[in-house]
């Protein structure tokens, strides 16, 4: 398998997932504003969304958006224990939180990254924002994991989408539980591995 990645975005997520699920994978960088992969190829001849992730498996088949990626990859390691068994009201519930955190946390950033976006705009995105963020923070008073007793899918997102909190002007402190459960990720050591190979930890 190969994931294309662009260190930091949600591409993370499923980097995270390889790690846990200790899955034989291959990784190459790719620069979102020119669309070029590091070895100089045309990602959108890879993926013509034009988005990370993509992972492209070992029979030439590509899959997109994160939230299918880290399912289909928790289901090639189910010793892992990264997802419950598909058919199950876990799983569901699992895909109850990988919907949450892509619709209403991922893309509740998505306005704050946008540099064509008006001031006023990103005023009420970050209003939405951190509405959601505080439900998520009440959330987390009651479990230490996302979607179940053990670390999942999910926790590598959720993950992946609060570190973005330090570049949109948000201090994550202002949610205790959300920044004891983003250390509490943080300090696994395959989340650290997956870290310092997008260079985001040395």
């Amino acid at each position: 398998m190969k994931l294309y990645f662009s260190p930091g975005a949600c591409s993370l997520s499923p980097h995270i997932v390889l790690q846990e699920a200790g899955l034989a994978h291959e990784k190459e960088r790719v620069d979102l504003k020119t669309k070029k992969t590091e070895s100089g190829g045309d990602f959108l001849q890879v993926n013509p969304k034009g988005m990370v992730p993509t992972l492209v498996l070992d029979n030439g088949v590509v899959l997109t958006e994160g939230p299918a990626i880290v399912q289909y990859l928790a289901d090639k390691a189910p010793a892992a224990g990264l997802a419950p068994t598909n058919g199950t009201i876990e799983r569901t519930r699992l895909q109850e939180w990988l919907n949450y955190i892509s619709t209403e946390l991922h893309k509740g950033f998505s306005p704050l990254f946008n540099p064509t976006m008006p001031e006023d705009g990103k005023k009420v995105a970050k209003e939405a924002l951190v509405k959601r963020l505080d439900w998520l923070n009440g959330e987390m008073a009651k479990r230490d994991w996302i979607a179940g007793k053990t670390f999942s899918v999910a926790d590598a997102y959720a993950f992946t989408v609060l570190n973005w909190t330090k570049f949109v002007g948000l201090d994550l402190a202002t949610w205790p539980n959300l920044a004891a459960f983003s250390k509490r990720v943080g300090a696994r050591p395959k989340v650290q591995e997956a870290l310092k190979a997008e260079g985001l930890m040395k």
